[in-house]
């Protein structure tokens, strides 16, 4: 008898289960593949190792005449092999790692038998409570000739890059990766079944970086919905409404992503679902007492990344632990797209807080006239705040190679609610991107 049992090992499992572990509990933890989950093996960790000779490109590129006078090529073989250098010890690593914190491992595939009962082949393994980390997996087109798709985990392990690639999907994995393959030579095209990618990113930031890669190559396709996928000698060619064509040597499948519900006997359980994911209450407890859930499976408002789930994961920890009997309060989320140049975004959506002139006011700032950026080159990138009617900061959205870093600092002024005068403490580094912002809050 376990005093919690796990299925699945991704983030929104070890985070938590090492903790607990530590703390006096028998934990387990099952896993039929990677340890680590997708983020780790097939995700986020690949995607940056891939993405940052990217980075350093387009800095380079900012810079000719002005200190370079050739732009470097990416060398997709060697930088897939580093990547695989990088990321393919990661889920052994993290195997050991439970194993270090006193967790049991059991490797296999899990099947819930009832509310404290999970079989793993031809073994039982009981536990008082079971937590659900089951993630999410890519979402595949019903049409004719889909065997001809790829989706993000084949993308991340391709060994040549095509010449000519096609993405179906402009979310977080179809503009990341129209960046990543734009920048190491292909000529890329991007499929939308509407005409509004990054739908939940501020929405003139999207348009500037749709332009952004235009203005590289990429083609965009809006409102193609998409009838079949043909093969005609070595092309693919992707077919649609009123004649709509388009061939190439690759596609990708970035349609969306799909919570993990089938293959584990949720039915058996009875537990709760929505074509989003496992419905939980404040506790991150499913319809079936004993039984939680954390990570991209549930169904939820916040952001289903990385940072949420380890969050989740600590959470229950500490519920399990009895550090706390409150319900989990989310902070304020920061979500990124990684593309050339980043959107990164915290708080309330500029887009959103337009609408409620009485409550906010949106503040716009151009980074092309700060000489800071300037000293890179960097001259399309923008800075835009959002505040209360007390000009407490409440949401930030920047558009920038820096983004990341950008919003980062931000979000602690947002979640601590720092009056301009306690912002006005800080004294940050100088030059810095803190700097180039502080003095705008």
């Amino acid at each position: 008898m376990y005093d919690v049992l796990f299925i699945g090992s991704g983030q929104g499992a070890w985070n938590g289960a090492i903790p607990m572990s530590q703390a006096g509990l028998k934990v387990a933890v099952v896993e039929e593949g990677l340890f680590g989950g997708v983020c780790t093996n097939r995700g986020c960790n690949a995607k940056i190792t891939l993405d940052k000779p990217v980075e350093l490109v387009r800095t380079i590129e900012q810079l000719q005449g002005r200190g370079f006078d050739s732009v470097p090529k990416i060398n997709w073989p060697d930088l897939m092999a580093h990547k695989h250098e990088v990321i393919g010890k990661l889920a052994e690593s993290n195997k050991q790692k439970l194993i270090d914190g006193g967790v049991k491992v059991i490797i296999g595939h899990a099947n819930l038998v009832d509310s404290q009962t999970v079989q793993v082949g031809d073994t039982t393994y009981q536990a008082k409570k079971i937590v659900l980390a089951l993630g999410q997996h890519p979402h595949r087109l019903a049409i004719p000739g889909k065997e001809f798709l790829h989706d993000s985990t084949d993308f991340l392990s391709i060994t040549k890059m095509p010449k000519r690639l096609t993405i179906i999907g402009a979310g977080y994995v179809g503009m990341e990766f129209a960046s990543i393959a734009n920048a190491a030579g292909a000529s890329v095209n991007v499929v939308l079944d509407s005409h509004q990618p990054l739908r939940d990113f501020y929405q003139p930031y999207v348009k500037r970086l749709v332009e952004s890669l235009r203005q590289r190559g990429v083609k965009f396709f809006y409102d193609q919905q998409l009838t079949s996928v043909t093969r005609d000698d070595a092309d693919l060619i992707l077919h649609g409404p009123d004649q709509f064509e388009l061939a190439s040597e690759y596609i990708i499948d970035a349609s969306g992503r799909l919570p993990n519900l089938e293959g584990t006997g949720l039915e058996n359980l009875g537990i709760a679902t929505t074509k989003h994911g496992i419905t939980v209450d404040d506790h991150l407890q499913t319809n079936v007492p004993g039984v939680y859930a954390t990570g991209d499976v549930l169904d939820k408002t916040e952001p289903k990344i990385t940072p949420t789930a380890i969050f989740e994961s600590q959470y229950l920890a500490q519920l399990f632990t009895g550090q706390t009997t409150n319900a989990i309060q989310y902070p304020s989320v920061a979500t990124t797209v990684f593309s050339s140049p980043r959107i990164s975004q915290v708080g309330i959506n500029p887009d959103v807080a337009a609408n409620f002139p009485d409550k906010y006011t949106v503040a716009h700032f151009e980074y092309g006239d700060d000489w800071f950026k300037q000293v890179q080159n960097e001259i399309d990138a923008a800075l835009t705040l959002v505040f209360d009617k007390k000009h407490i900061l409440v949401g930030a959205v920047e558009y920038s190679n820096e983004a990341v870093d950008a919003i980062n600092g931000l979000l602690d002024i947002i979640e601590l609610r720092l009056t301009h005068d306690q912002v006005q403490r800080f004294i940050y580094t100088f030059p810095s991107i803190q700097h180039s912002y502080f003095r705008k809050i």
